[in-house]
């Protein structure tokens, strides 16, 4: 029988479980998308939705409370602006479990832990990492395009004279001779 049984351990003591949770809660509320092992997926599941339910209240004690638990205070702040307004509409079911098989360690149950977002959301993030690719792209042509620029026109303003050598390495003085390396002695006087 399961009386009174209420959540899982994680076989871990109440402190660590608790820093988990909140790590995992953090995580996906930054990253609205986390992988992680089935069971811990379905505990952060149950203080996700409940903090998501804090969000819609956004009032100051709500607030407080969230901040209490989520571990980055930008974190609270998109909570509040961002995806609680996605689920005003919405009682319950803010998150979804997608198992996706077993690690390869120790075999252990693999699930994506998401928040789920409606089809005009997806749709927008869609054209977003469409027009982001497009910049980046465009940012690399142009960047090439620069290099070559840049590498065309050192080669014009300073040709190198026949049997010069760019100077590296030992300081060469006006003649062109190496000079002597100044040594370094115990106490840091130099010589020579």
């Amino acid at each position: 029988m399961r009386h009174r049984k209420d959540h899982r351990k994680l076989s871990r003591t109440a402190s660590h479980r608790r820093a988990v949770l909140r790590n995992l809660v953090t995580a996906l509320f930054q990253y609205e998308r986390i992988e992680t092992s089935v069971a811990k997926a379905k505990e952060a599941r149950r203080l996700a939705e409940r903090l998501i339910t804090f969000g819609k209240r956004g009032d100051l004690a709500a607030r407080r409370h969230v901040a209490r638990f989520v571990t980055r205070p930008e974190v609270t702040a998109k909570l509040f602006a961002t995806i609680a307004p996605w689920y005003a509409e919405r009682n319950g079911g803010y998150t979804r479990i997608l198992r996706i098989g077993r690690r390869l360690g120790d075999a252990g149950e693999t699930a994506y832990l998401e928040l789920v977002k409606s089809a005009e959301q997806k749709e927008k993030e869609r054209h977003e990492r469409i027009a982001a690719a497009e910049v980046r792209e465009k940012a690399l042509k142009g960047g090439e395009k620069a290099a070559k620029k840049k590498k065309a026109g050192a080669a014009a303003e300073e040709p190198a004279a026949e049997g010069e050598r760019p100077k590296r390495g030992k300081k060469r003085d006006e003649a062109g001779t190496a000079a002597p390396a100044k040594k370094r002695t115990r106490t840091g006087v130099k010589t020579g």
